[in-house]
This record gives structure tokens, sequence and C-alpha cells, in this order.
């Protein structure tokens, strides 16, 4: 899928605008900058960012609701998907916290969130923290069963849990909720026909 292809999905199908896309240009220019002198994503996807690391964090926005308050990007990185999903937010009380163990990492999350004056907390090692938040979001984070766990012990008891998910989807679902069952959905990623996005009720 070519850049343009991208941004046209990006603004006609998942409501962003000429200013976040601006932002999003700024922030892959700092990031491929960046990614010359440490190994922020790998090198083979550079060429494709905007199809496999911006779509592929957008279309997250789909499934939250920006009225809430807060927001948890467990396992960040480089700011997939959470700083992708505090750009798009319009809600001037909805906050995104992304927890990051690199400081190296999360110097540049602090440094590009302050650029694009976005409303972001960045944190260490999430086991280090209580999660008081409406949603947690993760991408290439950990193995379901872990996160089913994060959400059990150090998360508030109402939440939701969406997860980015490659082939091994339904295996990990299936592992995970072997002894307890949760409410939760399967959703297509529009990314990849093998990529699923799975969404975990957690209620009170």
């Amino acid at each position: 899928m070519q850049d343009k292809e991208v941004i046209s999905i990006l603004q006609n199908k998942l409501n962003f605008t000429g200013k976040n896309i601006s932002d999003i240009k700024i922030f892959i220019n700092e990031l491929l900058k960046a990614n010359k002198k440490r190994n922020f994503i790998s090198k083979s996807t550079e060429q494709v960012i905007w199809h496999r690391h911006i779509l592929d964090s957008a279309q997250l926005v789909k499934f939250i609701d920006f009225s809430k308050s807060s927001l948890s990007d467990l396992g960040s990185g480089a700011g997939f998907p959470g700083l992708i999903l505090a750009l798009f937010n319009k809600n001037k009380d909805f906050h995104v916290k992304l927890y990051e163990k690199s400081p190296v990492k999360r110097a540049f999350l602090k440094d590009i969130s302050d650029r694009l004056s976005l409303k972001i907390d960045v944190y260490g090692n999430v086991y280090e923290y209580f999660i008081d938040t409406d949603y947690i979001v993760c991408r290439a984070f950990k193995k379901l069963e872990a996160l089913i766990q994060v959400s059990r012990e150090i998360a508030k008891k109402s939440h939701k849990l969406i997860i980015l998910k490659g082939q091994n989807a339904q295996e990990e679902l299936k592992k995970a909720f072997n002894k307890e069952k949760y409410d939760y959905k399967l959703e297509n990623s529009i990314t990849s026909e093998d990529s699923k996005i799975i969404i975990v009720d957690f209620k009170k």
C-alpha cells in the first residue's frame, strides 16, 4: 500500500485531520533520524512505515471512546500505538500514558510529544505502577496470557484491553482463556488479512 493511499484512509475512513497528517510527518522524520543510531523500528519496515506502523496503530481509533478519561500504552517503544492515538485525540481531558522500559526510547517519546504539544505522560517499566485507566492498548508487547495478568492484577477493575496481534491471535486466546473466561471481541486488522485486534472487556 502506497503512502498516499494510507493518508487517504487515515483522513477519509478514520477522520484524521490535515494537522494530524502534518504532525505524523514530523514524527516519522524524527523517528527515522533516531533509527539511524538506535533500533527503534526494524530497518526493513522503514520504507513501509505509513502502512506497517502508522496505519496499524491508527486503526484503533475505531474502538476507543475519546470522551472517556485515559488510555495506557504498554511497551510503547517508538510510540506505537499510543503516540498515534494521542495525536488523533481532540479531547483536552483525555489523557495518554506511555509505559516504556528503555530510557532511550522514553527520552525520544518525551521529546516528540513536547515538540507536537501532545498530552502524554511517559513512564518506565509497567510492572512498577498501578494502571488507573479506561483503556489499555499494546502492540508487540507480551503474549496475551501475560497481558490478561496485567489487567487482572495491576490495573483498575473496569477497563478495556485492546491488543494488536498477528496470525496466532486465536491460538493465544485459547491458551489465555483456558481457565477463566472474559468477554472479548475479535476484529479484523485493516493492514493485514492475518492480523487481528483483540478487545477484552474487564468489568467491575
